[in-house]
């Protein structure tokens, strides 16, 4: 049985992630802030439920311990949560997106390494975005050049630069960042723009269920490496 944790799972692309990987036979753990709406979400997928706020060190570290004991490690783990940080540019703003789309991922990652380790083949996916790309972000053919979420942007060419070098650090693990698609979420709704969430999920399966000679270090989409 492959054990698989997912961040921010109770809705959006982790929801259709974590349903996705149920059917291909993973025991998923569906990573959620609020109680309430992350265990109505692991019943109705049939998943299990763990409290996790990736911007909190306690949260994280007794969502580790919780699957420690009940698995003893962890093969997959997928970093979904995220927000948009849309509305004023200020300070405060800025450390709520970076704390939750960068700093979360160094949480998180580094509470679960030593579960990972224990894992016959240790996978780790970031949900990053072409919207952190300097090539995406300049090229006036791609929807990311109109996009005017500057924190959001930032912080994903942090997330990407993590995945990158927890790569290098750690040979051993697997870790590649996805640019799912344009997806109509809740975060993305003011831009009327995107597809279907189970259709952006099926991205980050691809690279959830990578074999042991799987690429590692990469920032991918559905056609394959991109530039950033």
């Amino acid at each position: 049985m492959i054990v698989t944790l997912i961040t921010g799972a109770n809705k959006g692309i982790g929801f259709e992630t974590a349903r996705q990987l149920l059917d291909l036979g993973h025991t998923v753990y569906i990573g959620a802030r609020d109680v309430e709406r992350g265990e109505k979400a692991a019943a109705a997928l049939g998943a299990r439920f763990v409290q996790l706020d990736v911007t909190d060190d306690a949260s994280v570290t007794a969502a580790l311990a919780v699957i420690d004991a009940d698995e003893g490690r962890l093969d997959v783990l997928v970093h979904n949560a995220g927000i948009l940080g849309d509305g004023p540019l200020d300070g405060p703003t800025a450390l709520r997106v970076f704390d939750t789309n960068a700093v979360g991922i160094v949480r998180v990652t580094e509470a679960a390494l030593p579960l990972l380790r224990r894992s016959a083949n240790p996978t780790v996916v970031t949900v990053s975005s072409s919207a952190g790309s300097f090539w995406a972000v300049n090229n006036p053919d791609r929807p990311e050049f109109h996009l005017p979420v500057a924190l959001y942007s930032a912080s994903k060419s942090a997330a990407t630069m993590l995945t990158v070098q927890y790569a290098k650090a750690h040979p051993g693990i697997r870790f590649n960042a996805i640019e799912p698609g344009p997806t109509a979420t809740d975060m993305t709704a003011a831009f009327g723009i995107g597809r279907s969430p189970a259709e952006s999920a099926a991205t980050v399966v691809r690279l959830a269920t990578l074999g042991p000679d799987g690429p590692t270090g990469t920032f991918q989409d559905e056609s394959g490496t991109l530039p950033w």
